[in-house]
């Protein structure tokens, strides 16, 4: 009897904490997210060996961001005047993607609760911690030891 209860309430804390957590993404689904403030990131651009140019341009740019989901498969989008960029991806799935300098990564990204870690592993390896709270939305971009912080508002 004890071991079928143990099972019972372990089923159910993970269906409460999936549910939980579906519940706490479904807020930040499907919402456009404009940059309003940033922080260090010509810094984090120069430790990832972007050029001048494409560091301008960068600094230049106010990007949207919105995070889509159908099934399992999320989409992040990324648009700016200049470009839209989009990555698929399954939750702690690695898949292939190509970073801001051009570089080819092998790239991971979890959820837990509102947070979303993006671990890209490459030469530099870099991290982007999205962390969503209602119409807010701040990341956090680290390379080696330079850290960018940069706040996002819903649309």
């Amino acid at each position: 009897v004890h071991r079928s209860a143990v099972a019972f309430f372990s089923a159910v804390f993970q269906a409460y904490s999936h549910t939980k957590s579906s519940i706490i993404m479904a807020a930040f689904l499907n919402k456009k997210f404009k940059l309003v403030s940033s922080e260090k990131f010509d810094e984090y651009m120069q430790e990832l060996k972007i050029g001048f140019v494409m560091r301008k341009l960068g600094n230049s740019a106010t990007p949207v961001v919105e995070l889509t989901c159908e099934g399992d498969e999320y989409t992040f989008t990324t648009t700016t005047m200049l470009k839209t960029t989009t990555i698929k991806f399954k939750l702690g799935e690695e898949f292939e993607e190509e970073r801001g300098d051009g570089a080819k990564v092998k790239s991971t990204i979890t959820m837990d609760g509102n947070k979303m870690t993006h671990v890209m592993k490459g030469d530099p390896e870099s991290t982007i911690v999205r962390e969503f709270d209602g119409d807010d939305l701040k990341a956090v971009l680290t390379v080696n030891d330079v850290v960018c912080t940069r706040i996002y508002k819903a649309e």
